[in-house]
């Protein structure tokens, strides 16, 4: 059975920023939680982040370019915390070796976890595209990465695994 490394406010916990989860509801999540398929990792907490934390935007690109050293994660108020959004996605990248998972659902917008998109560093709430730390780690080393906005395409990918296996 494919495991899923999904992001813990997703599942429901309260780990985003301002304290708040952002559970997904439905059948097809609730099935893959009741499987045991579902992996809840947080990069940021794992990272070394508080909840509450200040808001963080990637400036000067996406999550490549973090990790490539060409863009920084910075809070609203300058504090620069890529170091917290490298070690998360580090972090992200091994519970996911460790379980198997070749899929992640990741928080779409997060500075970690976007997909399609990310805030685009001017804390005006304008969103440009592009990925988040996590995600552009779990990319690079495989993993194929849907938002939540994406269940239905999550489970043909993981139809086809299955498959394969």
């Amino acid at each position: 059975m494919e495991r899923i490394l999904v992001s813990s406010c997703l599942a429901g916990r309260p780990v985003r920023y301002d304290g708040a989860a952002k559970p997904v509801g439905g059948d097809l999540f609730e099935r893959w939680r009741r499987e045991g398929r579902l992996v809840p990792f947080c990069p940021e907490i794992s990272g070394g982040l508080t909840v509450p934390r200040q808001p963080a935007e990637i400036v000067g690109g996406d999550g490549g370019d973090v990790l490539d050293g060409t863009a920084r994660v910075l809070t609203g108020t300058g504090r620069d915390v890529t170091g917290e959004f490298l070690q998360g996605a580090r972090l992200a990248l091994d519970a996911a070796r460790r379980s198997g998972a070749r899929t992640a659902l990741l928080k779409e917008g997060s500075p970690s976890c976007g997909s399609h998109r990310v805030y685009d560093g001017t804390f005006t709430g304008t969103s440009s595209p592009g990925t988040g730390v996590t995600t552009a780690l779990l990319q690079r080393s495989g993993i194929t990465v849907f938002s939540e906005d994406d269940l239905d395409a999550v489970q043909a990918h993981l139809a086809t695994l299955e498959q394969r296996t």
